[in-house]
């Protein structure tokens, strides 16, 4: 029984550590104005497409 305890809190604690991380880039998310999102992905979508000859 004492090791379904243990395994519970580490569970637990996988999820918090998760949630902190979801948290973190959500918010590093929305940071960005909409015109910055919009920059960026224009120029992620120029590097992904070789330009055609």
């Amino acid at each position: 029984m004492r090791w379904w305890k243990v395994i519970g809190v580490a569970s637990f604690v996988g999820v918090a550590a998760t949630g902190v991380v979801i948290a973190r880039a959500e918010r590093r998310r929305r940071a960005y104005t909409p015109e910055q999102v919009r920059a960026r992905l224009r120029e992620r979508y120029a590097e992904a497409i070789p330009p055609s000859i």
